[in-house]
């Protein structure tokens, strides 16, 4: 076991289907086999995989992403499915130790869970991120991994956004911002 952790942040049906209630679509869709690739890598050499995985309540008018975008990832919905091959994957490797999955409801996959407390009980230095939307969840995700002191690796071949201007920004600001490294 390694000090690295492969973070996928939101890589379900709703942010990457062609019906997805927020999709990025086919940009998403185009990353699955590398997202899968990293997976089944990193699950082969038994490092800890962490699935941080947006959640809403339906009709919460509390939430701050109400009023920015439409219902998405709502609790028991199909649209809060992993995506694509990868929840076959999922399927197969979820009872496995280094296997976690929690739920988030900010763009943050630190903000009000336990993740920074896992990474340490753990010793990961090393976070590997990928998934969408490389300029929401992705980017604020390694903005608090940075202040938090771990080190980043951004793959940007399984990362992607419904925003290409914003995906390309947030890739420079990972590298040049955070001291990531993009590969």
């Amino acid at each position: 076991m390694t000090n690295r952790a492969l973070i996928h942040i939101d890589y379900t049906n709703d942010f990457v289907a062609d019906n997805g209630a927020l999709t990025c679509g086919e940009p998403g869709q185009l990353i699955e086999n590398e997202v899968v690739r990293l997976t089944k890598e990193f699950h082969e050499n038994k490092d800890h995989i962490i699935f941080a995985i947006d959640l809403h309540e339906e009709n919460d008018p509390h939430h701050p992403e109400t009023k920015l975008f439409p219902p998405h990832n709502i609790r028991g919905t199909e649209g809060r499915n992993l995506y694509g091959s990868l929840q076959r994957l999922y399927n197969m490797i979820q009872d496995d130790e280094n296997v976690i999955y929690i739920d988030k409801t900010r763009y943050s996959a630190f903000a009000g869970t336990n993740l920074e407390q896992l990474l340490r009980e753990r010793g990961i230095t090393e976070l590997h991120l990928i998934g969408v939307c490389t300029d929401i969840c992705v980017l604020h995700t390694a903005v608090d991994a940075y202040n938090k002191g771990f080190q980043l690796v951004i793959h940007k071949k399984a990362t992607a956004s419904f925003n290409q201007a914003g995906h390309e920004w947030a890739l420079g600001h990972f590298a040049l911002s955070l001291g990531a490294e993009v590969r």
